[in-house]
């Protein structure tokens, strides 16, 4: 085992329903630490830039005017294999195929408006969370 670090959205449907508190209880009672946390609305260009790996895909633009529907809380959390525990939290994409008791199976409203985003591999977390975050704001 290992500890590491993973990146981690908590979105706009989420917040919306003012559903921060009961995703980072879920998460840290699955044994992940928040280290570093902020709420803030991204503009079309940060989201862009942000899933630019999609950009041919058709779902891009729908991803991205989704969201920038309202604010998010971007996420540094640490842990032993932070990664892939991170991803067994947050549960299947499609919320309809989401083991019971992970956030999406409890908390998303649809394959797009799943509550959660996180990083797939330590290197994406590594991006991803310089993308959103300075050394200085992330504290272990």
């Amino acid at each position: 085992m290992t500890t590491q670090r993973t990146f981690s959205i908590i979105k706009p449907d989420a917040t919306r329903r003012n559903l921060t508190g009961a995703i980072n209880a879920m998460l840290e009672k699955g044994g992940l630490r928040i280290v570093a946390q902020k709420r803030l609305q991204l503009s079309r260009a940060q989201a862009e830039a942000f899933y630019g790996v999609h950009k041919e895909r058709p779902f891009f633009n729908d991803l991205c005017q989704f969201m920038i529907s309202g604010p998010i809380v971007a996420q540094v959390l640490e842990g032993e294999n932070a990664v892939a525990r991170n991803r067994e939290i947050m549960g299947a994409t499609n919320p309809a195929n989401a083991a019971e008791g992970t956030i999406r199976k409890v908390h998303a409203e649809s394959i797009e408006a799943n509550s959660v985003h996180g990083s797939d591999s330590p290197e994406n977390a590594a991006i991803e969370i310089a993308f959103f975050f300075s050394g200085i704001e992330i504290v272990g």
